[in-house]
C-alpha cells in the first residue's frame, strides 16, 4: 500500500508500505479521505507542531473515514465493507485518566499522525490502516464518507464547548476562524449560544462563520479591528471566549473583551511552549484560563451529528486530491483566501 510520509521540513514523499497481519483486537481498514490539518501543515512547512519535532519519517494525517476491511478473530459486530468513522486516538484504556473518563489525557496514548512520542505514532494518510476494534465507528451505508472524515475536528469543537461549560444563552467570542474555530462556533450555537462573534485576518473563512457556522457578527481584525474594540467598555463583554488560532497577539487581546468571571479555552496549538497572559488582569478579574487538548466522548457524538445531519460540515470542504498530489494539497492548503479544509482521496477502493 502507499502512503504520504514526512521525512523532514518540505519532504513529503509518497511510500510503498508492507501491511502487517491483525491481531485479534484489530481492524484493517481502506482509508477513504483524509483531511488536511494545521498539524499535517506545520509537520510539512515546519518539521515540527509546537514541542512535537519530527525526529523519524511520520506518515501524516488523522481526520479520517474508511471502509473495513478486514477484522480480527476476536473482532465482534464488525465486517468487511462497513463504512466506518475512524478515531485516531488510542488511549490505553488503563492508566488513571482513563478509568476517570478523560482518556483525551492518556499518559500512553498513540494518537494517529502524531511526534509528540517516540518511535512516532504514523498517521492515516495512507490506503490501509489497522486499529483497535474500538476505534472503528460503524456508521449507515447511505453516510457521505468525505463529510465524515470531519468527525475528529469537529470533535474537538466539541470538546473545547464542553471545556467551557454551559453556553445556554452565553455571548462567546471564537478568535481564529480557521476549520476548528469554524467548527467550535458551530458546536457552540448547537450548546446555545445567543451571541457568536468570530474574527480572522482573512475575509472567506469569516463569510463560512456569517453565512454557515452560527456567527452573529464577524471582524477582521487585520483590515479593520476598530469593531473588537468596542468589546472592551465596561470590563469586557463576553462570557466565553475560544482562542481558536494558536496566535499569541489572540490570547492576549482576549483579556480585555472577557467579562469580569468569564471563561477563556484555548483551542489552537501555540507555536511555543509559552504565550503572554496578563496574570494581573486573570487574577483580579477572576477570569478562567482553561485549556482543550483533542477530544474524548465526543468523537462519537460528532459522527451522530454528521450522520443524523443535526450539523452540515459540507460549508468548510474545499476539494480534493488524489494521494499522488500529496504534496501540491499540502501547498494549496495554506491559502486561506480560497481553502478552509482541503481532503487527500486514498483509495479508490474505499
Amino acid at each position: 500500500m502507499l502512503a504520504a510520509v514526512c521525512h523532514a521540513q518540505k519532504d513529503l514523499r509518497i511510500e510503498s508500505q508492507v501491511d502487517r497481519p491483525l491481531q485479534s483486537d484489530e481492524v484493517r481498514v481502506g482509508v477513504a479521505y483524509g483531511g488536511i490539518c494545521g498539524s499535517d501543515l506545520h509537520y510539512y512547512h515546519r518539521g515540527a507542531v509546537g514541542d512535537f519535532v519530527l525526529r523519524e519519517p511520520l506518515t501524516l494525517g488523522h481526520e479520517i473515514s474508511g471502509v473495513v476491511l478486514e477484522v480480527g478473530s476476536g473482532v465482534g459486530g464488525l465486517g468487511a465493507g462497513l463504512k466506518a468513522a475512524l478515531d485516531p486516538s488510542r488511549p490505553c484504556l488503563s492508566c488513571s485518566y482513563c478509568r476517570a473518563g478523560r482518556s483525551n489525557l492518556c499518559t500512553n496514548m498513540l494518537f494517529l499522525g502524531s511526534a509528540g512520542r517516540f518511535p512516532h505514532v504514523q498517521g492515516g494518510f495512507a490506503e490501509h490502516l489497522i486499529l483497535r476494534q474500538d476505534q472503528v465507528v460503524p456508521v449507515p451505508d447511505s453516510t457521505d464518507l468525505l463529510r465524515l472524515s470531519v468527525a475528529e475536528p469537529l470533535s474537538v469543537g466539541l470538546h473545547a464547548v464542553s471545556r467551557a461549560g454551559s453556553l445556554l444563552g452565553k455571548r462567546v467570542l471564537v478568535t481564529g476562524s480557521g476549520p476548528i474555530g469554524l467548527l467550535t462556533a458551530r458546536a457552540a450555537r448547537h450548546a446555545g449560544a445567543i451571541e457568536i462573534v468570530a474574527t480572522d485576518v482573512a475575509d472567506r473563512p469569516l463569510q463560512i462563520a456569517r453565512e454557515h457556522m452560527g456567527a452573529t457578527q464577524t471582524i477582521n481584525v487585520a483590515t479593520d479591528p476598530a469593531p473588537f474594540a468596542q468589546y472592551e467598555r465596561d470590563g469586557g463583554y463576553f462570557d466565553v471566549a475560544f482562542e481558536a488560532s494558536g496566535a499569541p497577539p489572540a490570547l492576549a487581546s482576549i483579556f480585555k473583551v472577557i467579562r469580569r468571571g468569564g471563561r477563556i479555552v484555548q483551542v489552537g496549538m501555540q507555536p511555543t511552549s509559552t504565550a503572554p497572559v496578563p496574570v494581573n488582569m486573570l487574577q483580579s478579574r477572576e477570569i478562567e484560563l482553561v485549556g482543550a487538548f483533542r477530544a474524548h466522548d465526543e468523537f462519537r457524538l460528532a459522527v451522530q451529528l454528521i450522520v443524523t445531519g443535526r450539523i452540515d460540515v459540507s460549508p468548510i470542504l474545499s476539494g480534493t486530491f488524489p494521494l499522488a498530489r500529496a504534496v501540491e494539497a499540502l501547498e494549496a492548503a495554506g491559502d486561506r483566501s480560497r481553502v478552509i479544509k482541503l481532503h487527500l482521496a486514498l483509495n479508490q477502493d474505499a
